[in-house]
């Protein structure tokens, strides 16, 4: 007996059309959402940060980071760059088996692949990681995709709709986006994506294993620059308020300390205003708005009032699509 309960159902034997019906919404690109999805899903020790460039300092700022989280634009398979690797190997690597579920899948493959005995994973993680250790690629993927719990946590972000429609594929002109991963893992740089065979090894660690990573990313989003500007770059990196927190205990309290103490209890302090403000940002994103809504527009339509501002909202529309043609 592996000790798993039913939170991961899937069997070497069942169907991959299991994988592909389980139902995985779409998740917003976004620290807050990210560093909320990692804490939900029991690991602690972490958060998400936003890049918005690739110079050296914007890096520099954030170490420790534990991983990067890449969203662009997919169009279609592209060249490989560094060696893929079959079979067994010490990187976490799932395939992607249900398009909806990347972006968890992007940070889970980071999470799986810390080394460092500081971050705790928590059960969950913990659980999956030991019962997946012997699937191949996609088995993993399709024991990622039923994770009931991952999933449920996933899910939480769903964006609330008065009707349900069916999912469709991705057609021609659609616009697709994918997350990967970048990671260090045993004194190599791995990227991980869930669409290709294995994990690209893209050489030794180095000095410092993000710079291996920035040149990578320099290079893909010049040659798409031409015709692509929608990029999104996140790290995954140590608990900051933590590490202030410590840099704070570690300083004696005396009058020779009084500027640098001040000065990291200003940091802690925007520190919990950015989590204050994500906190009510995920609250936003969760509520379910529908029934206010579908109340005020039943008042609007009792007082004759709905008709007029929908006419009124539809000029404006049509005023502002001419005003665009000229």
């Amino acid at each position: 007996s592996s000790g798993i309960n039913a939170e991961w159902p899937l069997r070497p034997g069942d169907s991959y059309k299991m994988a592909v019906n389980g139902q995985w919404c779409l998740i917003e690109s976004d620290p807050g959402v990210f560093s909320e999805l990692i804490r939900e899903f029991g690991c602690k020790g972490l958060q998400v940060e936003e890049l918005w460039s690739l110079d050296e300092e914007a890096f520099t700022q954030l170490k420790p980071i534990f991983g990067l989280i890449f969203l662009f634009k997919w169009k279609g398979e592209a060249d490989i760059e560094g060696k893929v690797l079959f079979g067994d190997t010490d990187v976490f690597f799932a395939k992607q088996v249900i398009n909806n579920a990347c972006a968890t899948q992007a940070i889970i493959s980071v999470l799986l692949n810390i080394e460092n005995p500081e971050i705790q994973l928590g059960e969950t993680l913990k659980q999956f990681k030991e019962f997946t250790k012997s699937f191949d690629p996609t088995l993993k993927g399709m024991s990622l995709t039923n994770a009931d719990r991952l999933r449920e946590v996933h899910n939480s972000f769903a964006r609330q709709a008065m009707f349900e429609f069916d999912s469709k594929a991705a057609e021609k002109d659609d616009d697709v986006y994918h997350f990967i991963a970048f990671v260090p893992h045993k004194g190599r740089v791995y990227e991980l994506d869930g669409l290709k065979p294995g994990p690209i090894d893209h050489g030794s660690v180095g000095d410092d294993w993000v710079a291996v990573i920035r040149s990578i990313l320099q290079k893909r989003i010049e040659s798409a620059s031409s015709s692509e500007i929608t990029f999104n770059l996140m790290a995954v990196v140590g608990d900051k308020k933590e590490e202030l927190q410590k840099q704070l205990n570690s300083i004696p309290d005396d009058d020779n300390n009084q500027a640098k103490i001040a000065e990291i209890k200003a940091k802690i302090a925007m520190e919990d205003e950015k989590r204050e403000n994500y906190k009510t940002e995920n609250i936003r994103r969760k509520h379910n708005y529908i029934p206010l809504i579908m109340e005020m527009l039943k008042i609007l339509s009792e007082k004759g009032m709905l008709m007029p501002l929908t006419m009124k909202a539809k000029e404006k529309l049509e005023s502002k699509k001419n005003n665009q043609k000229i």
